[in-house]
């Protein structure tokens, strides 16, 4: 019987289900169009947690399983691009997050004189925060590491995938509002400024009821990244200089510190939404098993090792 397995897409969650099926046994080929460093998720920020992101009930279970092995990756963050470092996270209740939050014993209501200016109430906690170029390249390590390859490929088609192998897991994200076709999946354009990291070692997100405007200031060993925005429905992936410097003034506002600071990079990327993550395995016209995998927005880091065990199960 034929083992093969095709990944359509080289983002964190076609890296990381392909890294699962490696590892159980697969021999697995991700085809990608672009370098994981040119992916979405090169761009994300990226700390965990479930942002933006549905069915709740699924999500749930999916974010716990990638917690835990994130907070297993964080032993030897210089290998894997992981590590837990403390922050805030402004505007939410403990209560309500869900199971994952029981794991983080450490994540409590802040103290008044924990809170940034402007803030009446935040929580407090330790969460992993990814190096996003540094995991993508040790996730491509980890799956050739257990067998697998990586190959540049423009995919028209699911069909050919399924030609070569019995087979296809789709997490081509965005483009599979092409490829499935799936009308619902749409872009959430986010924004981001790199800046020199004037010595923050706590990440910070404030929501402040607007998703939209959302501060968030995460250090990390390139720079600072502050952001951001999430403009549902646009595709520019050009930035925008007034959004740029709207994002530094609502960080440095939150830590002023930062004003000044010297501009290292302008980052857009456009997250894969859909209403709700889609999973699920149908029947291909010519015999082969098509596994989806893609829809999860700004919340693809969260989940992605929940995600991808639920479709290497799916992908028999």
């Amino acid at each position: 019987m034929d083992d093969t397995v095709i990944v359509v897409g080289g983002g964190v969650v076609g890296m990381t289900t392909a890294v699962v099926l490696a590892e159980r046994g697969r021999r697995v080929r991700v085809w990608s169009r672009d370098p994981a460093a040119h992916t979405t998720s090169a761009v994300a920020g990226a700390l965990f947690w479930p942002y933006r992101i549905e069915p709740a009930a699924r999500v749930g279970p999916w974010s716990l399983r990638s917690l835990r092995e994130y907070m297993a990756l964080a032993r030897d963050p210089a290998a894997t691009g992981v590590r837990v470092a403390a922050g805030l996270m402004t505007d939410t209740e403990l209560a309500g997050l869900g199971s994952w939050a029981d794991e983080l014993p450490e994540l409590r209501e802040a103290a008044p004189d924990e809170l940034p200016a402007g803030c009446a109430q935040a929580l407090r906690g330790r969460l992993p925060l990814i190096d996003m170029p540094a995991h993508l390249r040790y996730l491509e390590e980890r799956l050739r590491a257990a067998g697998g390859s990586v190959e540049r490929r423009t995919v028209d088609a699911l069909e050919e995938p399924a030609a070569q192998a019995p087979v296809v897991v789709n997490c081509s994200g965005l483009a599979a509002r092409d490829l499935v076709p799936d009308a619902s999946v749409f872009p959430v354009r986010g924004q981001l400024v790199v800046v020199e990291n004037p010595g923050i070692e706590e990440w910070l997100v404030s929501a402040a009821g607007d998703a939209a405007g959302t501060s968030y200031l995460f250090p990390q060993p390139f720079g600072l990244i502050l952001g951001g925005t999430a403009e549902d429905h646009v595709w520019d992936t050009r930035p925008d200089p007034a959004t740029a410097a709207a994002i530094v003034e609502r960080c440095a506002a939150l830590r002023p510190q930062i004003r000044g600071a010297r501009v290292l990079a302008h980052r857009v990327g456009l997250r894969p939404a859909r209403p709700a993550v889609r999973v699920e395995a149908v029947q291909l016209p010519g015999g082969a098993r098509l596994v989806h995998n893609y829809g999860h927005g700004g919340a693809g880091v969260t989940v992605a090792w929940g995600c991808a065990e639920e479709a290497a199960r799916l992908a028999g």
